[in-house]
């Protein structure tokens, strides 16, 4: 039934709306994210290592933090166990469709920081309400369509946000400790319950914490592992790029098994459409728009095209089974790590989802807060980590399965809105996108 349900949703429709979308905005926008990148990447990440004299109000969170908390929903399991995953179901050509989805999806994601911001405002509280729901209410003004979403984010916290990340988590500590899978829920639940009790404030203080050094330390040892086996990497691209296009992928129409499951593998790891993405950059301290949305862009490189892609490497040049667990990438760490290539990977996922889940909490909360008000944020954070109980001893398949359905209902909202809404972007920017404007950006 689920499977049926995945497919309806997943159909030809969805597909062709995530690269339609991601396609237009990369045409209005003159391919900003190639012809720009250098600007993007002084107005980001290297934004970090300039003074700023701004400080940011007790009701927001800095930009890095807010990349942080952003990425933390992003880079969780679909970079490692997704990956695995992806290869396993679709072959060595779901990642090519995974770096289409990526490419395109960073004006997808930009259009939607860009809108969070732009339409957000401040409630009783004096908290950012940003994200899909402020421009589906303030720029279309459709409530009605803003609360459809938000109930559909909600429901994908705990799908993507939450089950699949519990199910990776016990999953490796069960392969590598024996440790039993309700017992690690169960810990992990009463962790995520205390940080998020904390509000933005604490989410974005501890995602700071483990992202940076987390991805630093994985992309150094998996860097390490190609180098290892460097004389399999032409192979490696080599099956990509075949793969993508062979019979199989095109089997079926554009719903292909490479193409379908490389497009929702590179939706569940960079989000971009879904909309989730808005709703944390718009806790940010930064007021500009086109900032927000360049932050976006950077978010959805480092997370699928740098750390999905030595995922991949690292299994390919390893010629690794593809089981789509974490058995599959412990093996293919196994050369450099020997026998703590399990713990490496255990504790890396552990780690990766546990900011997911701190991240996607958030989320589900910006979702409640809306829809149903202050008073259901104490209950949905309750729920949220006894879910993580309830995720912890479920199929892996059918947690996935889940993942996938609840993402596809989040999009078609959210990719509506920003098409619609598209033409805001140039009418509202400050800036225009000539180079030489570009200093601009960073004065």
């Amino acid at each position: 039934m689920l499977e049926k349900i995945n497919s309806a949703v997943w159909g030809e429709g969805l597909l062709f709306l995530i690269l339609a979308t991601g396609l237009f905005l990369s045409f209005k926008m003159r391919f900003f994210q190639f012809t720009h990148f250098g600007g993007i990447i002084k107005n980001t990440i290297g934004s970090l290592f300039r003074c700023h004299d701004k400080k940011c109000d007790e009701k927001s969170i800095t930009p890095f933090q807010a990349l942080s908390t952003a990425l933390s929903a992003t880079m969780g399991t679909g970079n490692i166990i997704g990956v695995a995953s992806a290869l396993a179901m679709g072959g060595a050509g779901a990642i090519f469709w995974m770096w289409i989805s990526a490419v395109l999806g960073m004006m997808t994601i930009y259009a939607e920081n860009y809108l969070g911001t732009l339409y957000r405002y401040k409630n009783d509280r004096g908290e950012w309400i940003g994200g899909a729901m402020a421009y589906m209410e303030k720029g279309l003004g459709s409530r009605c369509l803003a609360v459809i979403f938000s109930l559909c984010c909600i429901l994908a916290s705990f799908g993507m946000g939450n089950m699949a990340q519990i199910s990776s988590i016990s999953d490796a500590f069960s392969l590598s400790f024996s440790v039993k899978p309700v017992i690690t829920g169960t810990v992990t639940a009463i962790l995520i319950f205390i940080i998020i009790m904390g509000g933005i404030k604490r989410v974005g203080k501890v995602t700071q914490l483990i992202i940076p050094v987390l991805s630093a330390v994985y992309i150094i040892s998996a860097f390490i592992i190609i180098c290892i086996n460097y004389k399999n990497i032409p192979h490696a691209f080599s099956e990509i790029i075949n793969q993508a296009f062979s019979p199989k992928a095109a089997g079926g129409g554009i719903c292909g098994t490479a193409v379908s499951i490389g497009l929702r593998r590179g939706v569940f790891s960079n989000e971009a459409g879904l909309g989730s993405s808005g709703m944390l950059h718009s806790a940010s301290s930064v007021e500009n728009p086109h900032i927000q949305g360049m932050w976006g862009i950077f978010e959805v490189f480092a997370d699928t095209i740098v750390c999905c892609t030595i995922t991949a490497l690292v299994i390919l040049t390893g010629n690794s089974e593809y089981s789509g667990t974490a058995a599959t990438v412990i093996e293919s760490f196994r050369p450099f790590f020997k026998d703590y290539s399990g713990l490496f990977i255990s504790v890396s996922t552990a780690l990766f989802a546990f900011a997911t889940l701190i991240g996607w909490s958030y989320c589900g909360e910006c979702a409640v807060r809306y829809s149903i008000g202050e008073k259901g944020v104490i209950p949905y954070r309750a729920l949220f980590s006894v879910i993580i109980i309830i995720g912890s001893v479920m199929k892996v398949s059918e947690v996935w399965t889940l993942s996938d359905i609840f993402n596809g209902l989040m999009a078609f909202p959210n990719l509506t809105a920003v098409i619609l809404l598209s033409g805001k972007i140039k009418k509202s920017g400050h800036l225009d996108m000539h180079p030489k404007s570009q200093t601009k950006f960073y004065d």
